[in-house]
C-alpha cells in the first residue's frame, strides 16, 4: 500500500487481497512522528501538525469538562471509527457516555460518544464542516462543537437526525455556550480561546 501525493491510497495489501480496512491503514501509519495528528476521512489519510492554538482550545474544553466528568470519560486524539466509508477519526475532544466500554479491538464505540469538539486546522477544515459532521450526525452524536480560531467563532450542532443536525448555533469567541439542556449539562466558556 502506498500513499500518493494526491492523498489517495493505492492498495496492494500484503496478503494479496484488495480489501482495505481501517485497521490495516492505521497499522501502516503507526510510525508517524509524535506531534502529528492522523485521521482517515472517507478513506483518505489526513495529517496535521499540533499547534499551540489548537492545543490551548482543546485543553480549555477538556478542563471545563473535567469540572463535571471523570478523566476516563474524556478522550483526545484517540481513534474512534464512525459510519461511512473508512472513517477513523482522532477527535480533538470526545466525551464518552457513562459505562462505555471498548470493543474486542480495544476501540471505543461511536455509539457511546455524547460530545465531540473539533478545533479547526486550515488544511483539514473542510472535513470538520463536511464529512466528519455528517458522520457524527449519522452516528447520532448528540452534541458537536467546532471551534474555529481563524474566524473566532464556535459552531454548535445538536439534535442529530438522518445524517444531519437539526439545530445550529454560532457564537463568537468570548461568548458562553449554554449546553445545560444537552447531555453535556454545563455552560462552556470561550473567553480564553485564542485566535490564529
Amino acid at each position: 500500500m502506498t500513499v500518493m501525493e494526491t492523498g489517495r491510497i493505492e492498495t496492494a495489501m500484503a496478503d494479496g487481497s484488495d480489501e482495505l480496512t481501517l485497521d490495516a491503514i492505521f497499522e501502516w501509519l503507526e510510525n508517524v512522528p509524535e506531534g502529528i495528528k492522523v485521521e482517515i476521512v472517507e478513506g483518505n489519510i489526513f495529517t496535521s501538525p499540533q499547534r499551540d492554538t489548537r492545543w490551548d482550545i482543546t485543553l480549555d474544553v477538556i478542563e471545563q469538562l473535567r469540572t463535571q466528568y471523570p478523566r476516563k470519560r474524556i478522550k483526545s486524539d484517540v481513534r474512534i471509527d464512525y459510519p461511512g466509508y473508512l472513517n477513523g477519526f482522532a477527535t480533538d475532544v470526545t466525551l464518552l457516555a457513562e459505562g462505555a466500554v471498548m470493543n474486542d479491538k480495544g476501540l471505543w464505540l461511536c455509539q457511546d460518544v455524547e460530545f465531540v469538539a473539533e478545533v479547526i486546522s486550515r488544511s483539514t477544515k473542510g472535513n470538520d464542516y463536511g464529512p466528519k459532521k455528517t458522520a457524527y450526525a449519522t452516528a447520532e452524536v448528540p452534541v458537536y462543537l467546532i471551534a474555529d480560531p481563524y474566524t473566532g467563532q464556535c459552531h454548535l450542532f445538536t439534535q442529530p437526525k438522518a445524517g444531519d443536525y437539526l439545530t445550529t448555533l454560532t457564537v463568537p469567541f468570548g461568548a458562553e455556550l449554554d449546553l445545560t439542556n444537552t447531555v453535556v449539562g454545563l455552560t462552556l466558556k470561550t473567553d480564553e480561546f485564542p485566535r490564529d
